[in-house]
Formats: C-alpha cells, sequence, structure tokens
C-alpha cells in the first residue's frame, strides 16, 4: 500500500544529491489507487485525486516555464 511512496521519496533523495532539477511540491501520493482509477479506460474516477493530479501539472508547467 505505502511501497510506491517510499520508493519515489527514495528516488527524490538520489535527484536531490545529484543536483538534478526536483519538483518539490505540491507532492502527490496516491494511496489505494485501484479504486480511483478505472483500469479499462484509464479515466480517473476519484474527483479528489483528479484535482491533486492536476495540481501537479499546473506546478510542472510553471516549474519548465521557469527552466
Amino acid at each position: 500500500m505505502i511501497g510506491g511512496a517510499r520508493s519515489q521519496y527514495h528516488l527524490r533523495q538520489v535527484l536531490v544529491f545529484l543536483d538534478a532539477h526536483v519538483l518539490n511540491k505540491p507532492e502527490v501520493m496516491v494511496g489505494s489507487v485501484t479504486g480511483k482509477v478505472d483500469v479499462e479506460s484509464g479515466t480517473i474516477t476519484d474527483e479528489v485525486t483528479r484535482g491533486f493530479l492536476a495540481k501537479q501539472l499546473e506546478a510542472l508547467a510553471a516549474f519548465a516555464r521557469r527552466s
């Protein structure tokens, strides 16, 4: 249930050590994703998760414009 979150955190540590450009905020970790995504269509069915991901994409776009 949290294996993905732990691996994401560790990857972030490695990237920061390497001075990579890392998008630190907002941080999105989706628990119990199987209940929040329709696997056949690939649609995110959970509105809260959809909102978190939208904020992440907006932050990524702003980050890319600054770089």
